[in-house]
């Protein structure tokens, strides 16, 4: 995998250049060993020779546009890039019209030099934790690859295309995990950013309510640079965190329960590091935390507003991913008085979660509570499938219903099955929450 701060000290020195590193990501894309086919929809191998070029030509006159200036990026299907057509994934969409113009993401990555080499892979529509997609392939999981494992979703390809190094960062989408949950399963780091902070307009959308755009990539500190770029931040460093007296929450809850063997020892491994370096962890009964069921009753907003959004090709079901079609059509029965007892409740759930987070600097607990199981296993039935994307998904959805902000790291052994820690902070935290993750993510790094 490849690291911001390394490049940019290699591209400086002139040991690399952009293009060299474009040339190893397309190759890596195109090696058919490896899983480039499935991982990304399209590349746009031209246009990112032109772009690796013209930032090569800028930092030999000594322009430097950004930290990530020059790097090689993937973006998720549902992102709009000028020219192109925006399928989310699906075959419904193939024949839309291309796009006017970049969404406002895609835009800020190209100012700041990011050089976009294609579009990845996903779940039709977003809508899965698993990472299937029977339309355009399945991309296989980094580890324990000659089995097959899911990558997890939505954002599948582009979790894959990170950690196989076909490009540095690649930029998804999180309703209620989309983005942390593949980081995990996948063995790399992953941002959902408060909604708010990043612009939404140019992405195809699952739910109005509870999307947000943020970067998958090798370390927090990678995340945190391309954080500051979507957020319109370029400037803004991370403030020092230090192990000794960092206060974070462990809230003892149904998020704990139920945990893969794997899991669960690395979770204990990393509380156990983090209190050995002086952090202050404290274990509190945080009731709120089981209440999803009734969050996400019948698919919650996303179902509500995936139907609204959807209904124009109630025609075109047979076209949809069943699964997917499945999920969308649970929307059509939520009443608008359920609709609007779920914000209610959704704003207590806020007050209550940002009260009991005042002392605190973030809060812990596993991004998913299981190791990826086979894509076989996983795809077995509609019953195995829907509980494996209801396992997969269950932690992360804590954070898109607090309208928080959470970092997903690794913090499995080196060898082993890939786990997730994930780091979680209330609406518009993320710079701080980004920070102790970092140091979250080097006290892990030295306990393995």
């Amino acid at each position: 995998m490849w690291n911001v701060e390394a490049l940019s000290r290699d591209l400086a020195a002139g040991r690399t250049s952009s293009r060299e590193l474009l040339e190893q990501a397309l190759a890596r894309i195109a090696d058919p060993a490896g899983e480039g086919a499935r991982a990304f929809l399209k590349v746009y191998a031209e246009s990112a020779r032109a772009d690796a070029d013209h930032a090569d030509r800028l930092r030999k006159a000594g322009v430097v546009r950004s930290a990530v200036d020059g790097l090689p990026v993937s973006v998720k299907d549902l992102f709009d890039v000028a020219g192109d057509v925006t399928r989310a994934g699906s075959r419904i969409l193939a024949a839309a019209p291309a796009a006017q113009a970049d969404a406002p993401a895609v835009a800020r990555l190209r100012a700041a030099g990011a050089v976009i080499l294609g579009r990845s892979n996903m779940v039709e529509f977003a809508f899965g934790a698993v990472g299937s997609n029977p339309h355009y392939g399945t991309p296989k999981n980094p580890w324990d690859r000659k089995t097959g494992r899911v990558p997890g979703g939505s954002s599948s390809g582009a979790a894959v295309a990170v950690a196989d190094g076909m490009c540095v960062m690649g930029l998804g989408s999180d309703t209620r995990g989309s983005i942390r949950q593949p980081a995990a399963l996948c063995g790399i780091a992953g941002f959902k950013p408060t909604a708010r902070r990043v612009p939404r307009q140019g992405a195809f959308p699952l739910s109005y309510t509870l999307d947000s755009i943020g970067p998958l990539a090798s370390t927090v500190a990678c995340c945190a640079a391309y954080d500051a770029v979507l957020a319109g931040e370029p400037d803004a460093d991370l403030p020092a965190l230090p192990a000794k007296g960092l206060r974070l929450l462990v809230p003892r809850s149904s998020a704990l329960e139920d945990l893969d063997p794997q899991v669960a020892r690395a979770f204990d491994a990393s509380l156990a590091a983090l209190a050995r370096a002086g952090a202050a962890i404290s274990e509190q009964q945080v009731p709120a935390f089981d209440r999803q069921d009734e969050y996400f009753r019948n698919g919650g907003f996303a179902a509500a507003e995936a139907y609204a959004i959807h209904r124009r090709w109630s025609a075109r079901s047979a076209e949809y991913d069943p699964r997917v079609a499945k999920r969308v059509v649970l929307g059509k029965d939520i009443a608008g008085w359920e609709y609007v007892e779920l914000g209610l409740m959704r704003e207590a759930y806020m007050k209550e979660i940002g009260a009991l987070m005042a002392p605190f600097d973030a809060f812990l607990v596993p991004t998913t509570p299981c190791i990826a199981p086979t894509i076989a296993e996983a795809g077995e039935s509609d019953e195995t499938y829907f509980r494996w994307n209801a396992r997969i998904l269950r932690n992360t959805g804590l954070a898109n219903f607090l309208d928080g902000c959470a970092a997903t790291l690794p913090c499995h052994a080196p060898g082993e099955a890939p786990v997730g820690l994930m780091v979680c902070g209330v609406a518009m935290s993320d710079r701080h929450v980004l920070a102790a993750a970092r140091t979250v993510e080097g006290v892990i790094a030295r306990g393995n």
